[in-house]
This record gives C-alpha cells, sequence and structure tokens, in this order.
C-alpha cells in the first residue's frame, strides 16, 4: 500500500522516496527516531506525507519556512490525496489536514473592531495617514474573511508590513480568551485550533513545535509522531524562540500602558526601574557580558520586583465584568517584562548574556538572553516524549549525522546500524530513569542529480585568505573575471551586506552590459523574479539568499562564495557556545564554527543545482577550503561535485555554459 500511494502521484521514478517512505512508516510503527538526508530533488515531502496519512494516530509535520508551509497545505497534500485516494484506507473518510500558526499570525477580530490600545491602556483607532490606511485595508480584509470562512492568517492578507500588522493582531498573552472575547466563537486563531484539533495531520512551524513541546505552552493538539521537515535549522529555530529582549523604550511603555489600570504608584516605581536600567546600560559595554555587573543586576532586579507588584495591583476581574482588553493587554506587557528581567537577573550559567547597542530609531541598547544550548531540552522534553523523524537535505556534515544528530540531543552510542534489520522497539517513557537511551537511525536516501557531471566546485586557491577589511582588488577582479564568463547568470553569497554592495558596483562599472542585483535593491521576491526573467542578471547578497532561494534553470550557472562563513568572532551565542565546548573538553572550533560554516556553505552551495538538467559551477573565493585542516571537513559537507583550482579550466567551462 505504501509503495502504491507513492507512485500514485506519478513522475519519473524517484527510488530514493519510496525508500524514504518505508524508512518513516518502519519509524512510526517502531517508535525509534529517525534522520533522513534526502537531497534536493527526492521529492522527500512525498516520502514522509505517505505514511503520516497512513499513520493510525495524529501527526504533526513542523517546517522552518512559511514557503515549505504553504507549499506543504496549497499542493502537495491536496495533490496526494487527490491522486492516492483509491489506495488510501477508505472506510474513516479522506484524511483531514491543517494548518496551525501561533497566535500573533491571525488577524485578532476585537482589535479589528475595537481599536488598538494606546500606551495609557485606551482602544483608538489609528490617525488618517498611509500607515492607517494600510490598517483600514486589513480591517476590511479581515472582516471578508469571516464572511467567507477564510483562514484570517497574515499569508492570505493584502501586503502590509510588520508595524501594521501588530494593529491587527495579539500576542497568546494579550488575548481575552475565547470564553470572554465577544467575538470568540468567530475568531481565526480558535477555529484554526479547532480545525487542528480534528485532523489528522496538522502542518506548523519549528516555532510553535518549540514553545508546545519544550516550553510547555499547550499549542498542538496532543499528536504520537511529529515531522521535522528543514530539520537542519531545527537548533537555530528553537534558540530563536527561547531568546527574550529587554530595553529600556519596552519597560517605560509598559508603565504607561499599566499606569491607567493601577491607582496606586507600582506603575511609576517601574518607570523609576527603567531610569536605573538606563543608567546601568550605559555603564556597560556592548557584547556578551560574563556575568552581571552589581549595577546591572541591581537594576535587574528593581525591573523585575516593580513588575511584580504592577502585576498584584492589577484589579482582579469578576466572572461577571466586561472584558477590557486595555486592561488585558496592558498587563501583557508587564508581564512579560517581569518574566524576561527574572530570567536575566537570575543569570544562569544556562543562558548566555549580551548587550547590543542599536540606534535610536529602533530602541537603542538592549539586553539579550538566549539558552547556550537546547540539545538538553529537546531531548529531555521532545525526543522522550514523542516519535520524531527529522529530515533535510542536509542533515550530513563532514560525511556524517553526528554534528547535527548530537546538536538536536542525539547521542552518538545510541544510533542504531541502519543496515541490519529493524526491531521493533517500544515508544520511549518521558523522564525514565533507569533507561536514558533512545535509539536512533539515520539513512540518506541519496539524489536524483549527478553532481559529478552536473557541477564543478573551484576553489580560487591563487588567491590571498580574506581579510577584515572586506573583498580585496584580487577577489574583486576574480568575480569580474567569473561573471564576465559566465555573461551573467550568477548568484553572488557574500558574508555581509558591505561585501555584496562592494561586489556588484564594481560589477557594474566593469560589465555595464550586465543588469546586476544588490540585496536591498528591491524587496526579495521582486529581486527573485528580476533574477529568473534575464539569464543576463546577476543577483549579489548575503543570508537570506543563501537559504532562500530556489532558481532552477539556466538563470543561475554560476554561485559565488565569497568566504567560509564562519560565524563572526564576536558572535555572543556562538563565541560562548565554543567556549562551553572547549571547557567540556571537546574542540569548540569544529563542534561549532565548522559546523556553522559546514551548513551554511552546503545550503549555499545547493543553490545551483535544483533539477536534473542544471548544469554549472559553485566558485569560493576562500583558499582556506582547501589549505586548511578543516577544509576537509567542510568539502565533505557539499555535494560530490568535480573539483578543481585551476582558473583557466572554469572560465573555460563557464563559457561554454553561455554559449
Amino acid at each position: 500500500m505504501l509503495a502504491s500511494a507513492v507512485d500514485a502521484l506519478g513522475g519519473e521514478e524517484r527510488p530514493g522516496q519510496v525508500q524514504m517512505a518505508e524508512a518513516v512508516a518502519r519509524s512510526m510503527s517502531t517508535g525509534e527516531h529517525l534522520l533522513v538526508q534526502a537531497g534536493t530533488g527526492t521529492g522527500k515531502s512525498l516520502g514522509y506525507l505517505v505514511p503520516s496519512l497512513l499513520h493510525q494516530r495524529r501527526v504533526v509535520v513542523a517546517t522552518a519556512t512559511l514557503a515549505l508551509q504553504h507549499q506543504l497545505v496549497e499542493r502537495d497534500i491536496p495533490a496526494l490525496l487527490d491522486a492516492a485516494e483509491h489506495v488510501l484506507p477508505g472506510s474513516s473518510g479522506r484524511p483531514s489536514y491543517a494548518v496551525l500558526k501561533g497566535r500573533a499570525n491571525y488577524a485578532c477580530l476585537h482589535r479589528v473592531r475595537e481599536g488598538v490600545p494606546d500606551e495609557q491602556g485606551a482602544l483608538v483607532d489609528l490617525p488618517e495617514g498611509s500607515m492607517g490606511n494600510e490598517v483600514m485595508a486589513l480591517r476590511s480584509w479581515a472582516e471578508e474573511q469571516v464572511a467567507t470562512k477564510g483562514p484570517g492568517d497574515r499569508d492570505s492578507a493584502p501586503r502590509h508590513s510588520d508595524r501594521v500588522w501588530r494593529q491587527v493582531s495579539v500576542t497568546h498573552r494579550e488575548c481575552l480568551g475565547a470564553a470572554k472575547c465577544p467575538f470568540g466563537e468567530e475568531c481565526f486563531a480558535e477555529r484554526a485550533k479547532e480545525r487542528a484539533a480534528h485532523a489528522q495531520l496538522v502542518v506548523t512551524n519549528h516555532s510553535l513545535l518549540a514553545i508546545d513541546a519544550i516550553e510547555g505552552v499547550p499549542m498542538i493538539p496532543e499528536y504520537d509522531v511529529v515531522v521535522i521537515d528543514e530539520a537542519h535549522e531545527l537548533a537555530a529555530r528553537v534558540t530563536q524562540a527561547a531568546t527574550d529582549e529587554l530595553s529600556v523604550p519596552e519597560v517605560e511603555r509598559a508603565a504607561r500602558r499599566a499606569q491607567r489600570h493601577v491607582e496606586g504608584t507600582e506603575a511609576d516605581d517601574l518607570a523609576d526601574a527603567a531610569d536605573a536600567l538606563r543608567s546601568a546600560f550605559d555603564a556597560s559595554e556592548p557584547g556578551r557580558l560574563d556575568g552581571l555587573s552589581t549595577a546591572l543586576a541591581d537594576a535587574l532586579a528593581l525591573v523585575r520586583n516593580a513588575a511584580r507588584r504592577v502585576l498584584s495591583a492589577f484589579p482582579k476581574e469578576s466572572g461577571d465584568s466586561e472584558p477590557d482588553a486595555g486592561r488585558q493587554q496592558a498587563r501583557a506587557a508587564v508581564q512579560e517584562i517581569h518574566q524576561h528581567a527574572e530570567r536575566m537577573a537570575a543569570d544562569s550559567e544556562a543562558d548566555v548574556l549580551w548587550l547590543t547597542d542599536r540606534d535610536r530609531a529602533r530602541g537603542g541598547q538592549q539586553l539579550c538572553v538566549a539558552p547556550l544550548q537546547v540539545w538538553g531540552p529537546l531531548r529531555e522534553r521532545l525526543l522522550w516524549a514523542k516519535t520524531v523523524v527529522l529530515t533535510s537535505a542536509t542533515l550530513m556534515l563532514g560525511g556524517d549525522f553526528t554534528s547535527i544528530a548530537t546538536s538536536l540531543g542525539f547521542k552518538a552510542e545510541e544510533r542504531v546500524d541502519h543496515s541490519l534489520p529493524a526491531s521493533p522497539a517500544p515508544a520511549a517513557e518521558p523522564g525514565r530513569e533507569d533507561d536514558d537511551a533512545l535509539p536512533w537511525r539515520a539513512i540518506d536516501v541519496g539524489s536524483p542529480f549527478d553532481y559529478a557531471r552536473q557541477a564543478i566546485l573551484y576553489v580560487a586557491r591563487h588567491l590571498p585568505p580574506p581579510g577584515r577589511d572586506g573583498l580585496g582588488t584580487a577577489q574583486i577582479d576574480e568575480i569580474v573575471a567569473l561573471v564576465d564568463a559566465a555573461d551573467g547568470r550568477t548568484l553572488g553569497l557574500f558574508s555581509s551586506r558591505r561585501a555584496a554592495e562592494t561586489a556588484a558596483e564594481a560589477a557594474r562599472q566593469r560589465l555595464p552590459h550586465l543588469t546586476i542585483l544588490a540585496q536591498g535593491d528591491a524587496q526579495l521576491p521582486e529581486l527573485a523574479r528580476l533574477f529568473t526573467e534575464d539569464p543576463h542578471t546577476c543577483l549579489f547578497g548575503t543570508l537570506s539568499l543563501w537559504q532562500g532561494l530556489d532558481v532552477p534553470g539556466d538563470t543561475c550557472q554560476l554561485v559565488i562564495v565569497d568566504r567560509i562563513p564562519f560565524p563572526r568572532p564576536d558572535d555572543p551565542l556562538m563565541s560562548a557556545r565554543q567556549r562551553a565546548a572547549d571547557r567540556a573538553g571537546g574542540n569548540g572550533f569544529m563542534q561549532v564554527a565548522a559546523t556553522h560554516a559546514a551548513l551554511l556553505l552546503a545550503q549555499g552551495t545547493g543553490r545551483l543545482i535544483r533539477t536534473t538538467s542544471d548544469r554549472g559551477v559553485v566558485a569560493v573565493l576562500d583558499p582556506r577550503l582547501v589549505t586548511a585542516r578543516y577544509g576537509g571537513f567542510l568539502r565533505a559537507s557539499l555535494p560530490p561535485m568535480w573539483s578543481t583550482t585551476d582558473h583557466e579550466v572554469v572560465l573555460a567551462a563557464l563559457r561554454r555554459l553561455a554559449s
């Protein structure tokens, strides 16, 4: 039945897809965790969707990007159900599915209809102007969504900015709750939860999964198995979800909003605590904080204690009182301040603290806290509790699964040899102390691409190692020569915005017959459209292009990487993790910096070959890829392309492709 359902979608034969589907089905039946590397073009979404729909209990699919979530819900799942209807079990009807996002991703009808609280907590309408017009357009759209029973989520909304969306949405803390809200029965978020509660397959994102499973905030209905797609992103997304921030303007704003609802001086005390926090920030240097100074510790304690008193001073709601959205949202703001200040004041060894110095328009200085590692919480609160399938095109770094697996909570000694027959294993019991082994398997189902024939990996060994001052003359000359030989058709992946802009400006001056686009010239979707429409176009940019661009065909025949993407030495979290690995007796550079670089390199070089007919060159301008000791680890993380360091050979190959 499994193979029949996979084959029902038609198209060319994909053995890796069937192999993946069988491995996922086995994992779901035995309770044994599974890591699956499935190269681009394998069709991995079908490889896990079929066994998920055949599974007897609810399955959650968590993705990192909205693009993949949209693809699953709007294209892959409906197409699969239509094509495989005759082979899927029919006794209980067509399998149901639903998409579930965080509450802030849905329009709030109370805020749409009643207005937005000002800093004193009163509900007000926005003044006229461009922002007001955009909000009014979103309000009209939200009412249309109610009438048509639409999802009311941000992805289906008219074009808008983050700031405008905040005027029509609320966080889970700001929400009145379905029982108290006069519009609870129509609520988009509540309807999404209701659909998910009756669905066999729930599609969500890494962040919501982290909040539900790791932070213990119930967001997803009870489920048996979770399939985590784009799993190479999971640790970073969980870290992001567990990162808190605190700034003086945020504390002051929370104090002002509370003043309308608190009769005593507690809100004034919170405002005074904000002044103490500003003084402590001014006396601190930006960067990672290895322990709190006395001034900063005292200021955080003042903010924490003042926020606690404000929370206690809010009037209690009686059962028959009218819900007060302004009060609820003012209280939520203070509650968030209290939670963040309390965590930061604890100065836990499990957390990393750092101070950023942003421009005044973005709120000025900001204190941040993030978990030193996430593998412990992932292991304790997710891997012990559920059966987990993780898949991505880049799970093997340095030629092995170990780096990614250990970062997610698996231990190397727990791995089961995937070449041996599977044996049934009971589902793990959360918190079991007598045996903390979590058996897991890892398989690579390969790729339909012949990388050795389709792609060249060129390392510019003759160039000097990259320096701190950005691109030098030699690197710019190399970029211009490569782009000229390719006659455009180039995606440039750079380590900084300054490097991308420098390269773009040089290419524009020396290759005026080509169109050179740089990140920042327009929104990314528009840049991607312009890039794909004309093959004589180049697109230069930074991190969002390394992972988020899919441009098959002749549009992209050259990918340039300016340098190995190691994390910045002054990155607070990465440097703290590297130091912790060293102290634990490991190799912090390899475990943190080199692993980070290998993952990004694999993602970046993966932009080149997207179909079986694609051809091209990946040009790395950093000679350390072949001269440094860690170069072998990095190269083993890349697709098996034919490699060379010969400048003339590569120019000739690019000219042939462009002709």
